[in-house]
Parts: C-alpha cells; structure tokens; sequence
C-alpha cells in the first residue's frame, strides 16, 4: 500500500498544475480553490484504483479533475468532506512572476463568466488538447467539440474586451 501511496503522490506532484488550473477556472476564491483542489486528489485517491494504464495517466486525470469540478460546482460545496492534503503536495508554485500572475488572473477572472462546459473546454484547449482529446475528455463528437471550442473563445474573447482586461 505505501508504495502505491509513493507513485500516487509522485504523479500528483508531477501534473499539480492540472489541478490548479481546474481549481482556478472553477472557484473565484483562494480558500473555494485550495478546498477543489483538496477534493480533486481525494477523488484521484479514491479512483486511482481504477486506473489501469491503458491511457496516459494525464488523459485519466483530465477526466476525474474535470467530472470532480464540475460534480463539485453544482453541488452546495460546503457540504464537501473535506479530507486534508498530504503535506507532501505543494499548493501554490512560487515561480511565476507578477506579471504572469496578474494576466492570469483577468484570465481566470474572464472565465468565471463562463459555463461549467465552457470552461471545461477552455481549460482542455489551455492544456494544449486537440479536438479528438477534447471530445474524449468531455465524451462529446469532436466536431461537436470543435464548433463548441470556437464558440467559447469567441465569447472569452467578448468577455476580456467588455472587462477592459489588457494582454
């Protein structure tokens, strides 16, 4: 078990910044995103049994982290189990600069504007998904994908505009 825990945390640890991202797109707060945060690994933990290699890890992870965000998001998140992290696994990555963290914040700003789909979308593309892994993720056609991509940056796009956001 205690090396199933070490290759667990290991991998939590090498696509952390998935989980921040997710936590970010979906919570406005600092305290909503490290409680989405905690409850993503939880439910990686609890479904990390299931995971039998036949995909890239991250490809499994994208699926539980998003159906986690947006399960979490309808849901009143405040009746959440909210289990502790390990101490292992950091939070916050110190190494982005000001700048970077300030258009990144318009960003995740703009995005709260958006759908629970529209930012699962935005998030995938982000993650540098093509269309096929997109409608994989989301269990979606990937044309249907595609034309629903196009239309949620169009509307981001709107968005940062109409805010007066600067990039």
């Amino acid at each position: 078990m205690k090396e199933t825990e070490n290759i667990f945390i290991t991998l939590i640890n090498q696509h952390k910044a998935i989980i921040h991202k997710i936590s970010k797109m979906y919570m406005n707060g600092a305290e909503e995103q490290r409680d989405l945060f905690q409850e993503i690994v939880f439910q990686l933990w609890k479904a990390y049994p299931t995971f039998k290699g036949k995909a890239k890890f991250t490809t499994w992870m994208y699926r539980v982290c998003l159906n986690t965000a947006l399960i979490y998001f309808k849901k009143d998140h405040r009746k959440v189990d909210k289990t502790p992290l390990d101490e292992n696994i950091d939070i916050i990555d110190a190494n982005e600069s000001a700048e970077k963290e300030e258009k990144l914040a318009y960003l995740y700003t703009a995005v709260q504007e958006l759908n629970v789909i529209e930012k699962a979308l935005i998030f995938l593309f982000l993650e540098n998904q093509s269309h096929r892994e997109i409608a994989e993720n989301l269990g979606i056609s990937e044309v249907n994908a595609r034309v629903k991509l196009n239309r949620t940056k169009e509307k981001l796009q709107f968005i940062i505009k109409k805010n007066g956001y600067e990039f």
